[in-house]
């Protein structure tokens, strides 16, 4: 059987996400949604667990007070994602920077045009912010990725669920499902 081998993941720090959302802060141009916009997603896809894909698909309907549904997922299987407070609060600043810019696309991340975003251009601008925080591992590390804002999120989880009770295997298992794994 062929197996495929996956890269190890880079686990951001605590700083290194702040150093992020700092630096996505400080994109151009003045006064734009775009600072705005990368600073939430970021932020967004470390504190859920999202796939890029699935926060770029979100339209406003998708979000409430309390849980973002996500539609459009890797296996087509619709699922809801609490959301913490803090994560509303990041939500409802961006909504109000987002409703300046007259659209008619429901998407919630659009371009300063009003466009979706598209992933190339968020692939592109974290790359950009990689570079601007020098987060470049030391040699034999991973190097890191916009995905692994993901496995950030998995880790923290499961360093959270190893101080509560139930078994591993239970918080593996609660952990794939919110993550939309179908195995």
């Amino acid at each position: 059987a062929c197996h495929k081998t996956r890269r190890l993941p880079y686990i951001y720090s605590d700083a290194e996400l702040e150093r992020l959302i700092e630096a996505a802060l400080q994109l151009g141009p003045p006064d734009a949604l775009r600072p705005e916009t990368y600073a939430v997603l970021i932020a967004l896809l470390s504190a859920t667990g999202l796939r890029i894909s699935e926060a770029l698909g979100l339209q406003f309907g998708d979000v409430s007070s309390e849980s973002l549904l996500i539609r459009e997922t890797k296996f087509h299987k619709a699922r809801l994602v609490p959301l913490h407070e803090t994560v509303v609060l990041g939500l409802e600043r961006y909504f109000k920077c987002r409703r300046q810019l007259a659209t008619d696309h429901d998407r919630l991340f659009i371009t300063d045009r009003g466009q979706p975003l598209p992933y190339g251009a968020v692939h592109r601008t974290f790359q950009k912010l990689l570079r601007v925080t020098k987060l470049w591992p030391a040699p034999g590390k991973p190097r890191p990725h916009l995905h692994d804002l993901r496995h950030r999120f998995a880790v923290r989880a499961l360093e959270t669920a190893a101080n509560s009770t139930g078994s591993p295997s239970q918080h593996m298992l609660a952990l794939a499902t919110y993550m939309g794994h179908v195995n």
